[in-house]
C-alpha cells in the first residue's frame, strides 16, 4: 500500500504519503490564497522525501470538506486527474475527520469539537466522541450558536482558535489540517474494510458568487 494523501479544504495546503502503517513524508503550507500554486510542489516534495515516485501510488486520498469553494475544489480535482491518471481509487475523507484523528494522535480523547473557519463570522463543525467516531454530521453556523454542549465541550481547528468565547476548552494541538493523519485515518478504515465518502465537494452552502437573477435588456426587440 502507497496511499497519496492530500487536503486543500483549509488554509493548510497539505500533502503526505503514507504506507499503511506509518507516515513516510509530509508537507504542509499555511496560504489560504495559493491552493492550486502550491498542491503539485507539495506531492513533488513528499515523493522524493520518501524516495518514492507517482507510478508507485496504490491509492489516492483526498479531503473533501467542508471548506470554501476554490480551495476544496483545487484538491478534489487534482485527487480525480491523480486516480484516472493513474487508474487507482480515490478515497474521500471529510476534513473535519482527519483533524479529529491529528487530534487523537496529539493525546486528546472524546467527547470533543472539531472546528475549523468558515468566514463570514462562521465555522465549519461536528461532534465526536473519539478520533475516529463522530457523532454528528459536519455543520455550518455562527460560533456563538452552536448548542452549549457542543460549546463547552474541548475543540480542536482554527475555527475554535478564532471564537475563544465560544470555545473555552479550545487545545491548540492540531493547529491545521494534517494530511499524515488523513492517510493515517485512510489506511485504519482500508483494513478495516469500511467504505469512504465520495470523492465530492462538502459545501454545506452556496458559494459567494451568483449568478444573477435577470439580465438588463440592452437590445431593441
Amino acid at each position: 500500500m502507497l496511499l497519496l494523501a492530500f487536503d486543500t479544504a483549509t488554509p493548510a495546503v497539505t500533502a503526505a504519503l503514507h504506507d499503511g502503517e506509518r507516515v513516510l513524508a509530509e508537507s504542509t503550507v499555511v496560504d489560504a490564497r495559493r491552493h492550486g500554486e502550491l498542491l503539485v510542489p507539495a506531492v513533488d516534495r513528499v515523493l522524493t522525501a520518501a524516495g518514492r515516485t507517482l507510478a508507485e501510488v496504490t491509492g489516492i486520498v483526498v479531503g473533501v470538506g467542508p471548506g470554501p469553494y476554490t480551495g476544496l475544489r483545487v484538491g478534489l480535482v487534482t485527487a480525480a486527474s491523480f486516480g484516472d491518471a493513474l487508474d487507482v481509487p480515490v478515497h474521500g475523507v471529510c476534513t473535519l475527520d482527519g483533524l479529529a484523528w491529528a487530534a487523537g494522535e496529539a493525546g486528546l480523547e472524546g467527547p470533543f469539537t472539531v472546528a475549523t473557519d468558515a468566514r463570514r463570522k462562521e465555522v465549519y463543525w461536528a461532534r465526536y466522541d473519539g478520533p475516529a467516531v463522530r457523532v454528528t454530521e459536519p455543520a455550518v453556523g455562527r460560533a456563538a450558536d452552536l448548542p452549549a454542549d457542543v460549546r463547552a465541550l474541548p475543540a480542536v481547528g482554527a475555527g475554535a482558535a478564532l471564537y475563544p468565547d465560544a470555545f473555552p476548552g479550545h487545545r491548540p494541538d492540531p493547529a491545521h489540517q494534517s494530511a499524515g493523519s488523513l492517510a493515517a485515518l485512510a489506511a485504519r478504515r482500508l483494513a478495516a474494510g469500511e467504505a469512504f465518502a465520495p470523492a465530492l465537494p462538502l459545501y454545506l452552502r452556496r458559494p459567494d458568487a451568483q449568478v444573477p437573477a435577470g439580465y438588463k435588456a440592452v437590445l431593441p426587440k
